[in-house]
């Protein structure tokens, strides 16, 4: 593909998806990995359903959650954060949502068997430039965000 057809979306967590989880109590959450968590810092707490960053005061969960559930070798889980009562982001096609902005990030590129075929960490605010030059690669179908540091996932990009 050339640089003209390389736009992109961000794909957020269905908020659906853990709206349950909140009803639990903390030994229903703790069976099944997660636990509450009280927000002390921000930035610090990124929500992967909002792609926002939780306010101080609120609480989130921490879960495990399996981002990449594929039959390949690359299929993997880690821990996320999810906000209660927020709606799912939908940020427009190549807006790219402030949270990503302060943080070292890791972006992984992957083909359509869902194998990664490039990856590269990068400052946020050099994340445009990253995301269009792995979309530049024809073989690239989407795009994985991690924050590079603790190496968590943060969403899925697409190609729009």
């Amino acid at each position: 593909m050339n640089a003209m057809n390389n736009s992109f979306q961000f794909v957020a967590l269905p908020s659906g998806r853990f709206a349950p989880l909140f009803n639990l109590d903390d030994t229903e959450l703790q069976a099944l990995g997660g636990r509450r968590i009280m927000v002390d810092a921000k930035p610090g707490f990124p929500c992967r359903v909002s792609l926002a960053d939780a306010e101080v005061g609120e609480s989130v969960l921490l879960i495990p959650f399996a981002h990449h559930d594929v039959a390949s070798p690359y299929r993997a889980s880690g821990p996320i954060f999810v906000r209660s009562g927020v709606e799912t982001a939908r940020p427009a096609v190549d807006e790219i949502p402030v949270m990503f902005r302060h943080r070292l990030l890791s972006v992984r590129a992957y083909d359509e068997a869902a194998t990664m075929i490039g990856a590269e960490v990068v400052e946020g605010l050099e994340l445009e430039t990253s995301i269009r030059r792995f979309f530049d690669n024809e073989s690239v179908t989407f795009l994985h965000v991690h924050n590079a540091r603790p190496g968590c996932f943060n969403c899925r990009v697409v190609r729009a």
